[in-house]
């Protein structure tokens, strides 16, 4: 075959796969996508990626399914989407634990929480509370931390795993109210509820939504909060800066894919997840959570997951070091 025709076929054929390939961005989506989250059910991450799938199957006429992917600080999720393809069909309800905290817990992370990662859209930001059990008998930060200076690392609490944002947060506060706590770390925040529920520890570090019927229950204490104000969701409850405590925190959560999706199809995500974030019921439950809503680009979005990555290093090498 002369070298022309051969050049000729391949510049044809390269045509129908680049002309493919943006047909099928523009379908996009034309078969079921997956969300994973990195925790149990239960959690936030879980709640808000459950509320978007029913919302964005709706918007986009595709079904969009969550898969609870949970494991190693949220990296056994992460990693599995850095190595999807990146069609678009593999997503994740990324958060503060895999990305800002994981690459610092574990050196040995197997990606890179910005270079390997398409940031589609910001969510929002959800805030921990530290709880107390009624069994402690102290009603209010006061009374908790004199119990704590008297009996030294004899008060149990939860966190969601070592080196979770729960974990790192209590370490601060064990640090700023020089008080010494006793760890106990499970695998996610939902079955430390359970025992918290149950009685078998009586303090827990936690994001506020999931909390919140425990305490409309009488069965957790809000001691604290660790947003900047307090929160329409707990306007009783002071903040941890209000009690003297230098310690702000939030957990951030946002869409993101594999590096290098198509921008038809991250355009098509971002309208989509701005649509179903600006729906009445959505707001409604978000402010319901405590979920703090924040209009951001990708590129914004992707500057911001960079940034916490460097703003949490120092806390997590304190609190696991």
């Amino acid at each position: 075959m002369p070298a022309a025709t051969r050049l000729t076929i391949a510049i044809l054929a390269a045509g129908l796969a680049l002309g493919a390939s943006a047909a099928s961005a523009a379908d996009y989506p034309e078969r079921p996508v997956r969300i994973l989250v990195s925790f149990p059910p239960g959690g936030s991450s879980d709640l808000v990626a459950r509320l978007l799938a029913e919302k964005l199957s709706s918007e986009l006429g595709q079904q969009f399914v969550v898969e609870n992917k949970p494991g190693a600080a949220g990296t056994v999720a992460a990693t599995e989407l850095k190595n999807a393809d990146n069609d678009g069909y593999t997503l994740m309800l990324s958060n503060l634990t895999p990305f800002s905290v994981a690459p610092t817990r574990f050196p040995d992370t197997p990606y890179d929480p910005v270079a390997d990662f398409s940031h589609i859209a910001y969510i929002g930001a959800v805030h921990l509370g530290m709880f107390a059990a009624p069994s402690l008998e102290t009603p209010d930060m006061a009374a908790f931390v004199e119990q704590a200076k008297a009996e030294p690392g004899t008060i149990d609490y939860g966190s969601s795993g070592v080196g979770s944002w729960g974990h790192v947060f209590a370490v601060a506060f064990e640090n700023e109210a020089d008080v010494e706590l006793s760890h106990i770390p499970y695998k996610g925040s939902g079955p430390m509820r359970l025992d918290f529920r149950a009685g078998v520890i009586p303090v827990m570090f936690d994001a506020v939504p999931q909390n919140l019927p425990n305490v409309e229950e009488g069965v957790a204490i809000p001691l604290a909060v660790s947003s900047p104000e307090r929160l329409a969701s707990l306007p009783d409850t002071p903040t941890f800066t209000e009690l003297g405590y230098d310690i702000v925190a939030e957990n951030w959560l946002g869409i993101s894919g594999p590096a290098g999706i198509d921008g038809k199809v991250i355009g098509t995500l971002q309208g989509a997840i701005a649509s179903a974030l600006k729906s009445d019921d959505v707001v409604a439950q978000f402010d319901t959570w405590g979920i703090v809503r924040e209009d951001m680009t990708s590129d914004a979005f992707t500057d911001y997951v960079a940034s916490s990555a460097k703003s949490w290093e120092p806390r997590v090498k304190q609190a696991t070091d």
